[in-house]
């Protein structure tokens, strides 16, 4: 299956990412699927407090 995401390598303390996986199960997602949700709920309120924050194609991984 192609995807267009970038993979990356994030480091937890142990029983944070016991509690996050936890967390995904509750919500019937894998781990993974939390930890985007994680982040995407993290960047919308920084936006929302903060404003857009503006794309630079020159930074983006690809």
């Amino acid at each position: 299956m192609a995807t267009n995401k970038v993979q990356t390598g994030i480091r937890f303390e142990p029983e944070l990412l016991f509690k996050i996986a936890h967390v995904a199960k509750q919500n019937k997602r894998s781990l993974n699927a939390q930890l985007e949700f994680l982040a995407q709920s993290c960047v919308k309120e920084y936006e929302k407090e903060n404003g857009e924050i503006p794309l630079d194609e020159n930074v983006i991984y690809k």
